[in-house]
């Protein structure tokens, strides 16, 4: 061990206090003995460090910060050397306020749009995630501070997420929710890792060792210390023997008691307990020792600037009506033009310091606009007062151009999506401002994907995403023809929701979360079935044109051409997928495996080089537990988008291994109708028997059950409770600010009581509440009186 002279030195006492936090967002420390304390915070596109006391939910108020476009939208600019520079603003940032850990970048797969947290992860493609995590790990540590990658993994819906079960195949979990940690593991070399609420086939994230231990540290070479999500430790002593470091958020004495009575016990080996301190501190003891620096604000929001320029994609744009002419006569319509939607809600919230706005800023620009009106409420029903009036302003003038999109309570941590329409009354005001024949620019704001399919009535589409402090200037720029825009979509989006595989089971309601689609997420299940969708993963237009050309395939790679055959200069996103159409195992048609970003001025030409990776031709064999290549002939896509391929290559590799799981042979994924997918293929391709929900109403309730369940409890009075945080939920969704205290609680175990009531509550103290709740009033009564007393003894001892 590295530090063994120090460990040398700690208690029991000490080491096991040292697995858990100090605070909510501090480590502990002992000066005395050498180990200083570090600060943790929020911070995927932004830092939010709490004034005061802290909460991990965000009840108290954060210093300002500056807000970057969130994941999603940085995402849509596919530019890794721009996403490193951000992460440098980050971590800069970080670093002048104290704060030693930056609790991002998001990773998680989109496996649906109606993730309520899509905004802060980058991609339905792994590939393009771990490149994009990568990068923004550099940028943030190259200051001081550590990134932390999470949810490590397989954490794709917010309903039940501290309960839910995801059920998924060793060659998807591989090949699909894993490798994007890979990539930001091995080219990021993060200091740190959080760990997932769920469970993984059966075992919680941050219990799992084959995950921790066999996978992430042993496989992948990690070296820093991982960390539960706050709330999220479910066994510490199991975390801790298998690879997870530090529970968060403090939990006093009640986390230490464990580690104690573990090893006194003889369940957890103390040598184990060293281990993890010896790996935690030795990140500890680097990052505290870092050199303080200070940040030029106004720097840091042009560059929150930049990156949202880079990120807009063009989704329409009917006879060229963009960029705007000067002489149009415009209105400008929506209460995002006014208020905008540029950032996610939960505990990515940041303090903006600085916010553009529309309506202040478009003065400064050579448009001809002769007024401005709301159109609608934020968070309401149509308002006929404020449809008039926008009716009767698009009536003076050429053009409107509209500001729409998605509130905040459709979209934030805490819950998941019920559907992907827009508000009804932007669209009833959409319709009305259609009727009067006006040209019809929409501007949109949303972390995820909506429908679309009124846009056939419009002339064109900015879609900014959730942009950032900086995103009112950006678009300006955009709409101007200041900036050409070059962003493209990292995401599909369905004609319809029913479209999307997953979509008649997602969220999972009960204990198990279903990934009976196995790889055929996104355009990789549109491009397998030839499926039309609204607008395809990779597109976005541009004011100018590009051509393709000259493809030449080597073994190290593939060089293809692009010419830029308009009137102004621009940047083009070529993307290179990879098929094979003879196979022994299923695959999905298309699969990214490189891209580059190039810029090309007007009448040139410049010539790429996209290089073959450890990633590019392999796939996971369950049968002989490694990554594989397939012998035979591959196809080279080389193209705009997914569906928008403009040359078309081949290269022929060697096979690793003719050993084929009899499971890649079920013809619902040979032929990817996994719509259709049922229990006995999803078991084959598990490989065991599909888990069956056993919990029915009337049945106790457990530690592992989330505070949801209370409306089936045999407890009328815990019935009562759950009324009463039902009315509370509904009064917030009512108002449009999402309640994410109530609703972490609403999702939370009773077993996360323990871990998250700063230590009212012990795991004896909570089976007596749950003793409670399953009917047993004063037998549970007399449980919570006598783990209280228990409680409250061992901590004098501990003193």
């Amino acid at each position: 061990m590295k530090y063994q002279e120090i460990i040398n030195r700690l208690t029991l006492e000490e080491k096991a206090a040292l697995m858990s936090g100090k605070s909510v967002w501090e480590t502990k420390d002992y000066p005395e003995k050498g180990i200083p304390s570090i600060f943790l915070s929020d911070g995927p596109h932004g830092i939010r460090k709490q004034e005061g006391e802290g909460d991990h939910l965000g009840l108290n108020a954060s210093v300002p910060a500056t807000c970057f476009p969130t994941a999603a939208t940085l995402a849509n600019s596919w530019d890794v050397d721009l996403v490193e520079r951000v992460g440098q603003g980050l971590g800069a940032e970080a670093n002048s306020l104290g704060v030693n850990v930056i609790l991002g970048p998001g990773l998680n797969i989109k496996r649906s749009p109606l993730c309520g947290r899509n905004f802060e992860y980058y991609s339905e493609d792994p590939y393009q995630a771990g490149k994009l995590a990568a990068a923004m790990i550099r940028g943030m540590q190259s200051q001081g501070v550590a990134a932390t990658p999470k949810h490590l993994a397989v954490n794709s819906q917010e309903l039940r997420r501290m309960a839910s079960d995801s059920i998924v195949d060793e060659r998807t979990l591989r090949e699909l929710y894993l490798i994007g940690f890979e990539i930001a593991v091995r080219e990021g070399n993060p200091k740190a890792i959080m760990s997932a609420y769920n469970k993984i086939n059966g075992v919680y994230a941050n219990e799992d060792k084959h995950l921790l231990r066999d996978i992430l540290r042993d496989e992948w070479g990690f070296t820093g210390f991982v960390v539960s999500d706050w709330g999220g430790s479910n066994d510490h002593v199991l975390g801790v023997e298998n690879g997870s470091h530090l529970e968060m958020p403090g939990t006093k004495k009640v986390g230490q008691k464990e580690i104690i009575h573990a090893v006194q016990s003889g369940r957890l080996s103390e040598q184990v307990l060293n281990e993890r301190v010896d790996e935690l501190i030795d990140v500890v003891l680097e990052l505290a020792h870092a050199e303080k620096q200070s940040v030029d604000y106004s720097e840091q929001h042009e560059l929150a600037r930049q990156a949202a320029t880079e990120s807009i994609v063009l989704l329409k744009n009917k006879d060229q009506i963009l960029p705007l002419s000067s002489e149009t006569k415009i209105a400008l319509i929506g209460e995002f033009a006014q208020n905008p939607r540029y950032q996610g809600a939960g505990s990515s919230l940041i303090n903006t310091r600085q916010l553009d706005k529309t309506v202040d800023c478009i003065a400064d620009y050579p448009l001809n606009v002769i007024g401005y009106e709301q159109g609608y409420q934020r968070v309401d029903k149509e308002n006929r007062v404020l449809v008039d009036r926008a009716v009767n302003l698009a009536n003076q003038a050429e053009l409107v151009l509209y500001y729409m999109g998605l509130d905040e309570m459709s979209e934030s941590e805490g819950l998941d999506r019920h559907h992907i329409s827009l508000p009804k009354n932007q669209l009833s005001l959409l319709n009305a401002l259609v009727g009067t024949g006006k040209k019809i620019v929409v501007v949109l704001s949303a972390g995820s994907v909506v429908d679309m399919n009124w846009d056939v009535d419009v002339d064109a589409v900015l879609h900014g995403y959730l942009s950032g402090e900086a995103g009112a200037r950006a678009i300006l720029d955009t709409l101007t023809g200041r900036v050409n825009p070059s962003g493209k979509l990292s995401e599909t989006y369905p004609i319809n929701l029913a479209d999307v595989p997953s979509s008649d089971d997602y969220p999972a309601e009960g204990d198990f979360s279903l990934y009976k689609e196995a790889l055929y997420v996104g355009y990789r299940y549109f491009t397998s079935l030839d499926k039309t969708v609204k607008y395809p993963f990779g597109y976005g237009l541009s004011y100018t044109d590009f051509s393709y050309s000259q493809l030449d395939v080597t073994e190290l790679g593939v060089r293809v051409t692009i010419t830029n055959t308009g009137l102004v200069d621009g940047a083009e996103i070529v993307q290179l997928y990879v098929g094979k159409e003879v196979r022994q195992i299923y695959r999905p048609a298309k699969e990214l495996k490189g891209f580059k970003k190039v810029y090309v001025k007007a009448g040139e030409s410049k010539q790429i080089f996209i290089p073959f990776e450890d990633y590019t031709f392999r796939y996971f064999n369950k049968e002989t537990g490694q990554f594989e290549v397939e012998a035979g002939n591959y196809l080279l896509y080389v193209g705009a988008s997914s569906q928008d391929i403009r040359l078309v290559g081949e290269i022929t590799r060697e096979g690793t291994v003719d050993q084929f799981p009899a499971s890649e042979q079920i013809p619902t994924y040979l032929t990817a109708q996994v719509q259709a997918v049922s229990e006995q293929d999803f078991a084959q391709l598990l490989g065991r028997p599909v888990p069956e929900e056993t919990w029915k109403i009337g049945q106790e309730l457990s530690l592992n059950d989330p505070v949801l369940k209370l409306q089936f409890a045999k407890s009328g009075l815990a019935r009562g409770v759950h009324k009463l945080l039902a009315g509370l939920l509904k009064k917030a969704e009512q108002k449009g600010t999402p309640d994410l205290n109530l609703l972490f609680l609403y999702n939370m175990p009773f077993r996360a009581m323990a871990k998250m009531t700063g230590d009212m509550l012990d795991l004896p103290m909570v089976e007596g509440i749950l003793t409670i709740v399953n009917g047993n009033f004063f037998k549970g009564l007399g449980q919570l009186w006598r783990a209280y007393q228990a409680k409250r003894k061992y901590q004098k001892q501990l003193s």
